[in-house]
Protein backbone atom coordinates (compact mmCIF):
# COMPACT_ATOMS: atom_id res chain seq x y z
CA UNK A 1 0.00 0.00 0.00
CA UNK A 2 1.45 3.41 -0.96
CA UNK A 3 1.20 6.31 1.43
CA UNK A 4 0.50 9.76 0.48
CA UNK A 5 2.10 12.02 1.59
CA UNK A 6 0.45 14.79 3.67
CA UNK A 7 0.95 18.54 2.15
CA UNK A 8 1.02 21.40 3.77
CA UNK A 9 0.50 24.19 2.75
CA UNK A 10 2.29 27.63 3.79
CA UNK A 11 1.60 31.15 3.36
CA UNK A 12 3.97 31.31 0.41
CA UNK A 13 2.45 28.70 -1.51
CA UNK A 14 -0.76 30.76 -1.99
CA UNK A 15 0.75 33.47 -3.54
CA UNK A 16 3.60 31.86 -5.63
CA UNK A 17 3.27 33.69 -8.76
CA UNK A 18 3.45 36.82 -6.65
CA UNK A 19 6.42 35.94 -4.48
CA UNK A 20 7.86 34.73 -8.16
CA UNK A 21 7.19 37.78 -9.63
CA UNK A 22 8.94 39.86 -6.50
CA UNK A 23 12.05 37.66 -7.08
CA UNK A 24 12.30 38.95 -10.34
CA UNK A 25 12.06 42.26 -9.85
CA UNK A 26 14.74 42.02 -6.85
CA UNK A 27 17.03 39.97 -9.33
CA UNK A 28 16.68 42.81 -12.05
CA UNK A 29 17.75 45.25 -9.56
CA UNK A 30 20.63 43.55 -8.43
CA UNK A 31 21.44 43.05 -12.13
CA UNK A 32 21.30 46.82 -12.58
CA UNK A 33 23.65 47.60 -9.99
CA UNK A 34 26.12 44.67 -10.84
CA UNK A 35 26.15 46.58 -14.70
CA UNK A 36 25.96 50.23 -13.21
CA UNK A 37 29.31 48.95 -11.06
CA UNK A 38 31.17 47.19 -14.11
CA UNK A 39 30.37 50.32 -16.58
CA UNK A 40 32.53 52.07 -13.93
CA UNK A 41 34.95 50.06 -13.64
CA UNK A 42 35.69 50.33 -17.53
CA UNK A 43 35.10 53.91 -17.44
CA UNK A 44 37.87 53.86 -15.00
CA UNK A 45 40.07 51.49 -16.64
CA UNK A 46 39.77 53.07 -20.05
CA UNK A 47 40.24 56.49 -18.90
CA UNK A 48 43.60 55.48 -17.11
CA UNK A 49 44.80 53.71 -20.47
CA UNK A 50 44.26 57.02 -22.27
CA UNK A 51 46.66 60.64 -21.34
CA UNK A 52 44.19 62.74 -19.12
CA UNK A 53 44.37 65.44 -17.28
CA UNK A 54 44.10 65.95 -13.42
CA UNK A 55 40.86 67.27 -13.56
CA UNK A 56 39.55 64.25 -15.91
CA UNK A 57 41.26 61.87 -13.89
CA UNK A 58 39.89 63.51 -10.53
CA UNK A 59 35.98 63.78 -12.60
CA UNK A 60 36.22 59.88 -13.42
CA UNK A 61 37.69 58.57 -10.31
CA UNK A 62 34.62 61.00 -8.84
CA UNK A 63 31.90 59.31 -11.21
CA UNK A 64 33.02 55.83 -10.89
CA UNK A 65 32.74 56.16 -6.95
CA UNK A 66 29.55 57.40 -7.20
CA UNK A 67 28.23 54.60 -9.13
CA UNK A 68 29.61 52.04 -6.96
CA UNK A 69 27.65 54.21 -3.85
CA UNK A 70 24.52 54.12 -6.00
CA UNK A 71 25.01 50.80 -6.79
CA UNK A 72 25.20 49.76 -3.29
CA UNK A 73 22.49 51.45 -2.17
CA UNK A 74 20.73 50.04 -5.06
CA UNK A 75 21.04 46.14 -3.49
CA UNK A 76 20.44 47.37 0.03
CA UNK A 77 16.95 49.08 -1.29
CA UNK A 78 16.03 46.43 -3.29
CA UNK A 79 16.67 44.01 -0.62
CA UNK A 80 14.92 45.95 2.05
CA UNK A 81 11.69 46.42 -0.86
CA UNK A 82 11.42 42.32 -1.57
CA UNK A 83 11.80 41.50 2.34
CA UNK A 84 8.60 44.00 2.76
CA UNK A 85 6.93 42.86 -0.04
CA UNK A 86 7.16 39.35 0.86
CA UNK A 87 5.71 39.83 4.43
CA UNK A 88 2.78 42.17 2.44
CA UNK A 89 2.15 39.60 0.06
CA UNK A 90 1.71 37.23 2.55
CA UNK A 91 -0.55 39.50 4.46
CA UNK A 92 -2.72 40.80 1.62
CA UNK A 93 -1.55 44.36 2.27
CA UNK A 94 0.83 45.01 -0.81
CA UNK A 95 1.08 48.55 -1.42
CA UNK A 96 3.47 49.77 -4.48
CA UNK A 97 6.77 51.20 -3.38
CA UNK A 98 6.52 54.39 -5.61
CA UNK A 99 8.74 56.33 -3.58
CA UNK A 100 11.68 53.62 -3.35
CA UNK A 101 11.31 53.42 -7.07
CA UNK A 102 11.66 56.78 -7.96
CA UNK A 103 14.06 57.34 -5.70
CA UNK A 104 16.62 54.33 -7.52
CA UNK A 105 15.22 55.96 -10.84
CA UNK A 106 16.89 59.50 -10.19
CA UNK A 107 20.20 57.95 -8.83
CA UNK A 108 20.33 55.70 -11.59
CA UNK A 109 20.07 58.66 -14.07
CA UNK A 110 22.02 60.65 -12.32
CA UNK A 111 24.78 58.31 -13.08
CA UNK A 112 23.83 57.98 -16.55
CA UNK A 113 23.80 61.21 -17.00
CA UNK A 114 27.03 61.88 -15.62
CA UNK A 115 28.53 58.90 -17.70
CA UNK A 116 27.02 60.83 -20.84
CA UNK A 117 28.57 64.29 -20.24
CA UNK A 118 31.69 62.81 -18.93
CA UNK A 119 31.94 60.79 -23.13
CA UNK A 120 30.51 63.66 -24.84
CA UNK A 121 33.43 66.12 -23.23
CA UNK A 122 35.57 63.37 -24.41
CA UNK A 123 34.23 64.23 -27.92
Amino acid sequence: MVREAKRQTTEDSKYIQQHLANERTFLAWIRTSIAVIGIAFLMINLHEKATASALSTFLVQLIGALAVVISVCTIVFSTVSYVVKTKQINEQTFRPSRPLIWFLASLLLLITGLFGYYFFTLL
